[in-house]
């Protein structure tokens, strides 16, 4: 059972949850959302608040969503959930029901959906916007290994407005 806490209480290691354990980033209401799988993305503080910071190609359904809506959620996981997430990160919105596939939960009693079975939900209000511009790469190699196709991430920073927690 996932509950508010206060973010000051909660122990992170980004660079783990996000790069190891990854994450989904969903978007949407009850009558309509998506989600995805993300191995990139931080946390941190920008314009003196606790923010996530994810960055999402053109072409990714969720990025509709996340552009539709005020609100994201980031939910981070158990290893329980690890085909979930591949499944998620492998599999289009548009092309499959991801949410009975990956056998994931959506929870809608916050402004953006979540899953019941997540360790730990930040729920974010978007804050800014923007696409990657390859002419601020100072490291060439980043735009050639990254991006064949030029399709550059939008980065978009959200403010960390509720935390919840599973019970230990």
């Amino acid at each position: 059972m996932l509950k508010p806490v206060d973010l000051k209480q909660v122990t992170m290691d980004p660079f783990t949850m996000i790069g190891k354990e990854w994450m989904l980033i969903s978007a949407g209401s009850e009558e309509k959302y998506n989600m995805m799988t993300a191995s990139w993305g931080g946390l941190g503080i920008m314009w003196n608040k606790s923010v996530s910071t994810i960055v999402l190609r053109p072409q990714r359904y969720t990025l509709e969503f996340i552009d539709q809506n005020e609100y994201y959620a980031l939910s981070f996981f158990g290893d329980n959930c690890r085909a979930a997430l591949n499944y998620c990160g492998a599999h289009s919105g548009r092309d499959v029901d991801k949410e009975k596939e990956a056998g994931l939960t959506p929870v809608f009693d916050a402004e953006a959906p979540y899953f019941s079975e997540a360790r730990l939900v930040l729920i974010c209000r978007k804050l800014y916007k923007q696409r990657i511009d390859p002419n601020g790469f100072f490291d060439q190699t980043i735009d050639k290994q990254n991006y064949p196709h030029k399709d550059y991430h939008d980065t978009i920073i959200g403010e960390i407005v509720k935390v919840l927690k599973a019970d230990e």
